[in-house]
């Protein structure tokens, strides 16, 4: 056998055993008449020590021989540290090597293997495989694997059936891009890379699988962020004759049940918003509701006062950075520079400091009294001491802004921890969104979203007033999950598809094999689909995905490690029908 033991699990107990080992050579430690060698598997490192007193020559000359990352195989007595190690876990051990086998040399690799490696991002994108033996790699995956391992067995407890869908699917033109995938057999057809299981899912209510879930790839021809891969993992699930309350029941309690597992912290029931609540609030639609700089709406206080900016906007908003209001001009100028970025798109910034002597300084003292600036700190329940940063303009593009700020201090600031959850329930969509640009609605979740009952009347006469039947998890200012309650009648889905811009011949083109389920009685339903990467990364305090993924793609979505996408031979463009368009 190629080991008795891993690298991680010798101790004193094992004192005068004789164990075979097998792993990675870590690092070597010559002192000539002395070599010590730490040897790391997934498990762990245990030092193995060869000496001119009890080795043979033979042996010392092989072991001096070896180099990083070679492969061994030892044999050998486990004996007691003199300098113990209390860092690691087989730190008062060591192995006196009786045999050394080398089981594979290796080159020097191009970056240290260790968890503050010299490698930059691309080049260890580009040797993955050696990445992922560093500790801070490997730990994010077995995290990943053990959250796998949790949901799944929550979910069957609940009796949740895990059903496998379709990877070729047909191509749909609402939401992101589709991968397509052409077909040899088909000439001139495609399948589609699924973005989502959705309407399998839903297909398997009507199959009365009433409650479905699958850890499932899902795939994305779409622009990429930290938090954004093309290929990427759900848990998609769905069940049928709930309500909304019933879906914010299951899943509550597996995040619930997820975060006490990791922090041991209970997180009590958890907090719901409107969408119209949130923007109004937070600025935007997954607030990080971890610390406060809650907003504050200004325009009866600041109007008519002869401040252009001001007067003019159709918004003026702004939030309180409690204790701030030593900032220098210096650190305030540097934040005004942040807001006018062309990511930000904001013309500039007001600043009010209630300073730790009473007196109420300002950037607008102008056109601002001392008594109207006491009012506008009163509004925003300031105290001696506090900041306040105010922004004007159009009301939807400038809480959009001022949120973007209120995260930039949230994490200037520290506030934002990595070990603190606030999980939120985000509800009351707009069902629609009207696009100016193709001069038609979309759908806000997607077409398939029910109608809150009440606002269903709204489709005929203003379909922009309507709600959506749908929710979205939000932890920590990231949105983990989302799902809605489905249309499951025949008559509104199609009402839906045609405010959606759809013929009647391109829905039936499209979802026609979902509206002929629709007619073999088709029970309520609903879900949700988590983004499992997501979910993982924030649960182990983080936020960028990447090394919670295996082998993810860059930031131009290549897979830099195997150099794909790549160009094909001509006889497969030939097979796939395509030579005629790759001409052209």
């Amino acid at each position: 056998m190629f080991r008795t033991h891993t690298n991680g699990e010798l101790s004193l107990k094992n004192l005068n055993e004789e164990v075979t080992l097998s792993g990675w050579v870590q690092t070597i430690r010559d002192k000539g008449f002395m070599i010590w060698i730490d040897l790391r598997d997934r498990y762990g490192i245990t030092q193995l020590v060869f000496d001119e007193d009890r080795s043979s020559a033979e042996l010392l000359e092989q072991a001096k021989k070896l180099g990083r990352e070679f492969v061994i195989q030892i044999s050998g007595k486990v004996i007691e540290r003199t300098s113990k190690n209390p860092k690691i876990p087989t730190g008062e051990i060591e192995i006196l090597v009786a045999k050394l086998t080398l089981l594979n040399a290796s080159e020097l690799p191009p970056f240290t293997i260790e968890d503050e490696t010299d490698g930059g991002e691309e080049q260890r994108m580009k040797y993955r495989y050696l990445d992922i033996r560093r500790n801070p790699v490997k730990d994010k995956l077995i995290f990943r694997h053990k959250m796998a391992q949790k949901v799944r067995n929550y979910l069957s407890d609940k009796g949740f059936i895990e059903v496998e869908t379709p990877v070729l699917i047909k191509s749909t033109p609402e939401g992101a891009r589709d991968f397509v995938v052409p077909s040899r057999m088909n000439p001139g057809q495609f399948y589609a890379l699924p973005q989502s299981p959705q309407t399998f899912k839903q297909l398997l209510m009507i199959g009365g699988i009433d409650r479905y879930f699958q850890i499932v790839k899902c795939f994305r021809d779409e622009d990429l962020r930290a938090d954004r891969q093309p290929e990427f993992t759900q848990i998609d699930c769905e069940m049928a004759f709930v309500e909304q309350e019933d879906v914010l029941e299951i899943f509550e309690g597996m995040t619930a049940s997820l975060i006490h597992e990791i922090s041991g912290k209970e997180t009590g029931k958890f907090p719901r918003m409107t969408y119209d609540e949130a923007m109004k609030r937070y600025g935007n639609d997954k607030p990080d509701i971890r610390f406060g700089m809650e907003f504050v709406e200004l325009n009866e206080l600041v109007k008519g006062k002869d401040f252009k900016i001001f007067d003019d906007a159709e918004l003026v908003v702004g939030i309180n950075v409690e204790g701030c209001a030593e900032y220098t001009r210096k650190q305030i100028d540097a934040l005004i520079d942040w807001v006018k970025r062309p990511q930000i798109g904001a013309s500039g910034m007001i600043w009010i400091k209630f300073q730790n002597d009473g007196v109420i300084a300002s950037s607008v003292n102008k056109f601002y009294d001392e008594d109207s600036l006491k009012k506008i700190t009163e509004k925003f329940g300031a105290k001696e001491g506090d900041l306040m940063l105010l922004m004007s303009g159009e009301a939807n593009k400038v809480r959009t802004q001022l949120s973007a700020l209120r995260m930039e201090l949230g994490n200037q600031l520290g506030l934002r921890k990595g070990n603190e959850f606030s999980p939120l329930w985000v509800t009351d969509f707009p069902l629609l969104e009207w696009d100016e640009e193709t001069g038609r609605y979309h759908a806000m979740h997607h077409p398939f979203t029910s109608p809150k009952p009440d606002d269903i009347h709204w489709l005929e006469t203003d379909p922009g007033k309507a709600r959506a039947n749908a929710y979205d998890l939000v932890l920590n200012g990231n949105e983990i999950g989302g799902g809605s309650v489905r249309i499951y009648d025949k008559n509104l889905q199609s009402k839906m598809f045609q405010l959606l811009g759809f013929t009647q011949e391109e829905a039936e083109a499209q979802f026609g094999f979902l509206m002929n389920a629709f007619k073999y009685g088709a029970p309520p339903h609903a879900g949700l689909a988590f983004g499992f990467d997501r979910l993982v990364a924030i649960l182990d305090g983080n936020e960028v995905i990447r090394d919670y993924i295996a082998f993810p793609k860059n930031n131009s979505g290549r897979d830099v490690m195997i150099d794909a996408p790549s160009h094909i031979a001509d006889e497969q463009l030939d097979e796939l029908h395509l030579s005629v368009h790759e001409k052209k």
